[in-house]
């Protein structure tokens, strides 16, 4: 096994490891490896859906999750779906943010496999939030050392609802007016790798209203200081797709962000998640 970093700060490549056939030691790295660099990319592995499954399950239990349709005859799979005539609207994941963090246990980390990629465009871009938490500049770090955040659903409830044009197109099929996704979650504002001991943001521009004690209106220009520094370039990494790539991600330590700029071009995904015990 071989580890090739893409940034100095965020994401690894990974050479000479058959993921259909990994032994503990190999599987054990691969978790080391996925705690230092939030992002971890294997080439040509043209994964079917029970081996993608399979590989999830190195890193945590299968996690079904909400609002969110999934393959009709698998539950633990969704299809990340753009078809070449969609070209209104967003696209899923089209936004900084970690997955679901509004639950009261947010996923741990997911599984994505490229199977159709437009020619150019479509990449995803991951921002370490290990990285942001290290170079914080003090002001903002005392602001958030110690407190919770407030989490709410948004994008699936009725209070905060996005705007039709807004939405990620008509082949993925998501819940909407929920009332029930209005509710709102707390979790730290600042979360420890249960492997490593490092420390991170755990903050989302899509999900995030506000820091507990603060309003909303008090909490806007910090959480905008907060995200402007979390996902500045320099310790952000990017993946352009081939077709047979397998991306895995920490949910906790990183945020990602899905670019939409491949209008006229299909491109299919398979997600699986994983869970472990909730962020602390």
């Amino acid at each position: 096994m071989r580890i090739h970093p893409l940034t100095g700060y965020c994401g690894a490549e990974i050479e000479g490891v058959e993921v259909r056939d990994l032994s503990a030691a190999t599987a054990e790295a691969l978790r080391d490896a996925l705690a230092r660099w939030g992002v971890l990319v294997l080439r040509d592995q043209h994964l079917e859906r029970s081996e993608q499954k399979r590989l999830t399950q190195v890193f945590g239990p299968l996690m079904r999750l909400p609002y969110v349709a999934p393959i009709e005859d698998d539950p633990e799979v969704i299809a990340v779906l753009k078809e070449a005539d969609e070209r209104a609207g967003g696209v899923f994941g089209g936004d900084w943010h970690s997955d679901f963090s509004f639950l009261p246990n947010p996923p741990a980390g997911s599984v994505l496999c490229a199977h159709e990629v437009p020619e150019a465009g479509g990449d995803t871009v991951w921002a370490s939030q290990t990285a942001a938490w290290a170079t914080l500049p003090d002001d903002l770090r005392r602001t958030v050392e110690g407190r919770a955040a407030i989490h709410v659903g948004k994008p699936y409830g009725v209070k905060h609802a996005p705007p039709e044009e807004a939405r990620s197109g008509s082949s993925i099929r998501m819940v909407r007016g929920d009332p029930e996704a209005d509710r709102e979650t707390r979790h730290p504002a600042v979360v420890t790798c249960p492997r490593t001991g490092a420390r991170a943001l755990f903050l989302n521009p899509i999900y995030t209203t506000r820091l507990d004690g603060l309003t909303e209106d008090e909490s806007a220009p910090i959480l905008a200081a907060l995200y402007a520094h979390a996902t500045r370039p320099d310790i952000s990494c990017r993946l352009r797709w081939r077709a047979g790539d397998v991306a895995i991600w920490d949910n906790r330590l990183t945020l990602h962000y899905a670019t939409n700029d491949y209008d006229g071009h299909r491109r299919l995904l398979t997600r699986t998640t994983f869970a472990a015990a909730p962020p602390a």
